[in-house]
C-alpha cells in the first residue's frame, strides 16, 4: 500500500541517521499498518448459534378484545382486535425482546442497511414487537385507508411524531442509541400501540408466536442473554457458545 511504503521510506530515514538495521524500521512499519486496520469479521465456520424458548408459568392474563368504532374505518376492515401485552401460546411467549447484554465482540458488524418495518395495518401496529441495531433505520408504513400517528414515547433516541395518510410515503427514522420497549403510539388511535428495540449489537432476535428464537453468528465465548417482555420485565442467564455449534437457552415468566 502507498501509505505503508510511505511509512518504511520515513523508518529507513530515520534508520540510517540513528543507526538501527532497516529490518527492524521494516518490521516497526508492518506493525503500525497491522495496528490501523479494521477487525475481520468472524466467517461463519467459526461462529455458533443461540437457539431457545420463552416460557409462561401459570394462568397468563386474557386478551381483550378492543373497541375500535371511534374510527368507522378501522370498524369496516372486520376481524377481531386483541390486546397484543400477553400472547401466550401453549406456555410459549411471543413478542419477548431476546439479546446479548454483554460479551459481545467489539467488532460486531454494523447495523444492516435495510430498514425494519413497522406497518399500520388493520388499525394495529405489526409487528407488536420490533427490533433494530444501534444505528438501523425503521421504515414506518401505512397500509389503512385511515389517517394515522407514529409517536415515540423514547428516553434515548430523538422522539418521532409524524402523520401518515392513506397510501402515504412510508417515513424513515434513524436510532442511535440503545433502548428497551420504546413505545410507539398513534395519536389517532389511542388502543395502537408497539414497542420498539434498539440493539447495542446485532446478535438479538424477538420470539416468535411459539416462543422460540434463534440468534446466529456468534463468535465462542459466553455471554450475558437477556429477555425482556413490556410487562413481565427481564430475565438474564450466561450462555456459552461452541464454534459450528448451536447453544439453547431457556427463559420462565411467571404472571405478577
Amino acid at each position: 500500500m502507498k501509505i505503508l511504503r510511505t511509512t518504511c521510506f520515513a523508518l529507513l530515514a530515520v534508520a540510517a541517521l540513528s543507526g538501527c538495521k532497516p529490518d527492524a524500521a521494516l518490521r516497526k512499519a508492518e506493525v503500525l499498518d497491522k495496528s490501523a486496520s479494521t477487525a475481520v469479521t468472524p466467517s461463519p465456520e467459526s461462529t455458533g448459534a443461540i437457539i431457545g424458548v420463552v416460557n409462561f408459568q401459570g394462568q397468563p392474563p386474557a386478551r381483550i378484545p378492543i373497541d375500535m368504532s371511534m374510527d368507522p374505518a378501522c370498524s369496516l376492515i372486520g376481524g377481531q382486535n386483541l390486546s397484543e401485552q400477553f400472547i401466550v401460546n401453549a406456555g410459549k411467549v411471543a413478542n419477548v425482546f431476546v439479546y446479548v447484554k454483554s460479551g459481545a465482540p467489539a467488532s460486531s458488524a454494523p447495523a444492516d442497511a435495510r430498514p425494519v418495518v413497522l406497518d399500520q395495518k388493520g388499525c394495529r401496529y405489526a409487528p407488536h414487537v420490533i427490533a433494530v441495531q444501534q444505528g438501523g433505520t425503521v421504515e414506518f408504513r401505512n397500509s389503512d385507508p385511515t389517517m394515522h400517528n407514529v409517536h415515540t414515547v423514547s428516553t434515548g433516541n430523538a422522539t418521532v411524531d409524524v402523520s401518515e395518510g392513506p397510501g402515504s410515503t412510508p417515513q424513515n427514522r434513524q436510532f442511535t442509541t440503545p433502548e428497551l420497549m420504546m413505545p410507539v403510539r398513534c395519536n389517532n388511535h389511542p388502543w395502537m400501540e408497539a414497542m420498539l428495540n434498539v440493539a447495542p449489537n446485532p446478535y438479538f432476535a424477538v420470539t416468535r408466536e411459539d416462543g422460540t428464537f434463534s440468534i446466529p453468528g456468534l463468535p465462542p465465548g459466553t455471554y450475558t442473554l437477556a429477555a425482556v417482555h413490556e410487562k413481565l420485565g427481564e430475565r438474564d442467564i450466561q450462555v456459552t457458545v461452541v464454534a459450528k455449534s448451536k447453544s439453547r437457552a431457556e427463559f420462565t415468566f411467571a404472571a405478577k
